[in-house]
């Protein structure tokens, strides 16, 4: 790998864990000045809402500018909403601010691997990538909850800088300050990111319009690039695959809480330990993904999403945490495996048909987009009287079949298109035509 990718990675990680670790920041604050419990389970959505608001501007964004210098400008974003939070504000908008910088940050972190790497390295560096962003959401999560714990918060209530009133007086502002911090390491290697030297595509605006105006104005462009993805006969099976994958993944954890609370009898803290064992094993199969996969492989990984679904449905036949635990594990392994090369198949064919920006940015539109309809679905199982294992069975009998018409999907493309197709995976075996 080049040297420039482990910039791009330490960055990612940085900005990541302190992400998590605000999350966590963000509810302890919330329950302490009392909000409501609705105010704090919509954290959440309120961070990936711009990801689906400002897809067609920030995907156009991060193709106007180097990589490296979108990636400072959104951590910078992510200051100012912990900055926000810090002096005040309401967590929810402060919160939301912190969002609209990952929704910024996310189309330059992704795009800039298609334009300073080969494409036989896309799928390695989609192992790396995930298995530290997943490693961060871990590791983010158990800093957040050290940060504002007793033993910590105490010591860092305990500074005093002589002549300065910081008005830093709870356990939360506390940790939020040293959040900040780590936003800034993260910053840092923004800074050392190098410049690829791929021809940047300017953001078509009018000075003499407005903020709306032109953000509307962008809109035909960001829907032509959704189309054209979804016309190409492999950037369509690897969107199709990896929406369904973020959208089901981002639901699992709601699932994996309800699910250990019935059969197991836990409570919120020991289901959410389920949820990490998941995540564990996503890493571990992204890893070995990396190193087994090619980019001309990706499709055949599909069978693996219908087993996913499968899987979901047999977790209503388990009861026992000895048994639970390498289930998950197996189950996060399936994903990871699956989720690693099709992430590199779709980001390869974006950066060929439009930019890594505006494709990175059709893939979180639809994924995000996804996670919403898939909530919803679950939620309206539960909300007619259906048992949580009569909404999980539903649940994993919509990834399965979802997932097996892709697979038919595919299997017709091969039959209707077999020059075309061939001709798409001869491109991602070359790195001459990345």
């Amino acid at each position: 790998m080049k040297r420039g990718f482990y910039t791009i990675m330490s960055a990612q990680f940085f900005s990541s864990l302190a992400d998590q670790a605000l999350f966590v920041v963000a509810v302890d604050l919330m329950r302490s000045s009392g909000a409501p419990e609705w105010q704090r389970a919509a954290l959440v959505p309120i961070f990936a809402v711009f990801y689906v608001v400002l897809a067609p501007l920030v995907g156009a964004f991060a193709d106007a500018l180097p990589k490296g210098k979108v990636m400072f400008i959104s951590n910078a974003i992510k200051v100012i909403g912990c900055l926000m939070m810090l002096f005040g504000s309401h967590p929810l908008l402060s919160y939301s601010i912190v969002g609209l910088g990952a929704a910024a940050y996310s189309p330059a972190k992704y795009g800039i691997l298609t334009e300073l790497l080969p494409a036989s390295q896309l799928v390695k560096a989609n192992g790396w990538i995930e298995g530290l962003t997943i490693a961060s959401i871990l590791l983010g999560i158990v800093l957040g909850g050290t940060l504002v714990g007793h033993a910590v918060s105490s010591h860092l209530l305990a500074f005093d800088f002589p002549l300065i009133d910081t008005g830093i007086d709870s356990p939360a502002e506390a940790a939020i300050s040293v959040l900040i911090l780590v936003y800034m390491l993260a910053a840092w290697f923004n800074t050392r990111i190098p410049h690829t030297g791929v021809e940047m595509r300017p953001l078509r605006s009018n000075p003499e319009h407005g903020f709306a105006r032109n953000l509307a104005a962008l809109l035909p462009d960001f829907w032509h690039c959704n189309a054209r993805l979804w016309r190409d006969r492999l950037g369509q099976i690897s969107l199709a695959t990896t929406t369904l994958f973020w959208g089901a993944g981002g639901n699992l954890k709601y699932i994996v809480l309800a699910w250990a609370s019935l059969a197991l009898g836990y409570n919120t803290t020991q289901a959410s330990a389920l949820t990490g064992v998941v995540t564990i094993g996503t890493a571990v199969g992204a890893i070995v993904a990396s190193m087994r996969m090619r980019l001309d492989m990706a499709t055949r990984v599909i069978p693996m999403g219908i087993a996913m679904g499968l899987m979901v449905i047999c977790m209503n036949f388990i009861g026992n945490v000895w048994l639970a635990v390498p289930f998950l594990i197996i189950l996060g392994g399936l994903g990871g495996f699956l989720v690693v090369p099709m992430n590199a198949l779709l980001q390869h064919r974006g950066h060929n048909l439009m930019g890594a920006g505006r494709s990175i940015a059709v893939q979180n539109f639809n994924e995000q987009a996804c996670i919403l309809l898939l909530g919803g679905f679950y939620s309206v199982c539960t909300g007619l009287g259906l048992s949580a294992y009569g909404a999980i069975s539903a649940f994993g009998l919509v990834v399965a079949g979802c997932m097996w018409l892709i697979k038919r999907w595919h299997e017709n493309n091969l039959k209707k298109y077999p020059e075309e197709v061939e001709h798409l995976l001869a491109i991602a075996r070359s790195d001459k035509h990345h």
